[in-house]
């Protein structure tokens, strides 16, 4: 009857062992999710743009142009304003995910209906004060299918 006992005990041990160990874990991912989400969050100022489709690279001219990016918690938002003229001025914006790297945007603002609700799936890396954003972004309804290469460095108040 102890051997019944005792087995009893450390199977009950174990149970709380492992319970235990999966609660750290899960607030371990938690707590890198947040410090991502917190160094992500502010504004960030496009320093590079590339777009590859199909077999043609085209690098963003940026010397008149300023495009922002900002991020709070859950949503963001973006645009593009021309330096010198009130053409070209265009925005967007929505909620994010973040799990690990894998960032997904869901654009419900913007003015190309075909672009809203559609979700766009990056991969990011955060240096220092630079966020680099990669990824394919695919709209059939839009005729999009390119991959880009973003970076952004951090807007500093």
């Amino acid at each position: 009857m102890d051997h019944l006992f005792n087995k009893s005990i450390l199977m009950l041990a174990l149970m709380a062992f492992v319970s235990c160990g999966g609660k750290g874990k899960a607030e371990k991912n938690e707590t890198v999710i947040v410090e991502a989400k917190n160094k992500m969050m502010g504004s960030w100022l496009l320093v590079y743009g590339e777009t590859r489709t199909a077999d043609t690279v085209e690098v963003k001219d940026l010397s008149d142009t300023e495009f922002i990016k900002i991020l709070n918690e859950d949503h963001f938002a973006f645009f593009n304003q021309n330096k010198d003229t009130a053409e070209g001025f265009y925005g967007g914006g929505g909620t994010y995910s973040l799990k690990g790297n894998v960032y997904t945007e869901r654009l419900d603002y913007i003015g190309a209906k075909e672009l809203r609700g559609h979700e766009f799936t990056f991969e990011i890396e955060i240096k220092g004060d630079t966020l680099i954003q990669f990824g394919v972004e695919d709209v059939p309804d839009a005729g999009i299918n390119r991959h880009i290469v973003e970076k952004y460095i951090r807007i500093k108040d």
